[in-house]
């Protein structure tokens, strides 16, 4: 089995390492990715194509792993060449999984909860080809939601709904303590009532949210495109602070 990775940040990189099998060979391109982009792919020792298009008409499973930002326009140009499945990991909207449902065959809508690089991420997916995906369940804890493409991608927008509004809630109240030089015991005084590791979850969601504050606004402005119908005020409030 092949599987090819369009994309090799993060999530990719750890997934090819957890992909530990004498029966997948794993496969990317450095075509137009960043120099970081093709540091990790040197370092992983990866199989490497000349270009994404290959990687794409030579795979069994093609992984979109890249952003919000550009995954339909990745999808527009690559899809049509993946005749496996293809499965999407970004962080995008229902109506981004539906047209890029219509730039390839096969799709399945995927979601990784959880640190990629933590002890216990869990795979979700769905849509009508996502029980030829369970296999993964031997590398990554896999769990099928249903047969329709679309269903883990409003999981995702309500997942990132809470989660990025809380991040941006926290930066603003651990400033404001900071301010009046309390931030230690804002933290110990918050820890009483949400749990001993509080302190230490919270400061590494408030980096995280900090060191990628422009894909956080990427993943916001999905959340926006998909619920504009939905009453929102914090998520804009949360998308107006991390533009900040």
């Amino acid at each position: 089995m092949i599987i090819g990775f369009i994309g090799f940040g993060k999530v990719s990189k750890t997934l090819f390492n957890l992909l530990d099998s004498k029966d997948i060979i794993c496969i990317t391109s450095p075509e137009q990715r960043s120099d970081k982009t093709v540091e990790n792919i040197r370092d992983s020792g990866i199989e490497v194509f000349e270009s994404i298009k290959e990687v794409a008409a030579a795979s069994d499973i093609l992984i979109s792993a890249t952003s919000p930002k550009s995954a339909l326009d990745v999808a527009r140009k690559y899809g049509g060449y993946c005749r496996g499945i293809y499965l999407d990991l970004n962080n995008i909207s229902q109506d981004t999984t539906y047209e890029i449902s219509s730039h390839t065959d096969n799709l399945v809508d995927g979601a990784i909860i959880g640190k990629i690089d933590s002890d216990n991420p869990i795979l979700y997916i769905s849509g009508k080809h996502a029980d030829d995906l369970l296999f993964l369940n031997d590398f990554i804890k896999t769990k099928k939601i249903s047969s329709n493409v679309g269903d883990v991608a409003i999981l995702k927008m309500l997942r990132s709904s809470y989660t990025k509004t809380l991040s941006a809630l926290l930066i603003e109240s651990s400033e404001i303590a900071q301010k009046y030089g309390l931030e230690e015991e804002f933290f110990d005084i918050l820890t009483l009532t949400e749990g001993e590791n509080f302190t230490q979850k919270s400061l590494s969601r408030i980096d995280n949210t900090l060191a990628n504050s422009q894909r956080k606004c990427e993943e916001l402005e999905e959340i926006i495109n998909c619920f504009g119908d939905c009453d929102l005020i914090m998520v804009r409030a949360a998308l107006e602070k991390l533009n900040r």
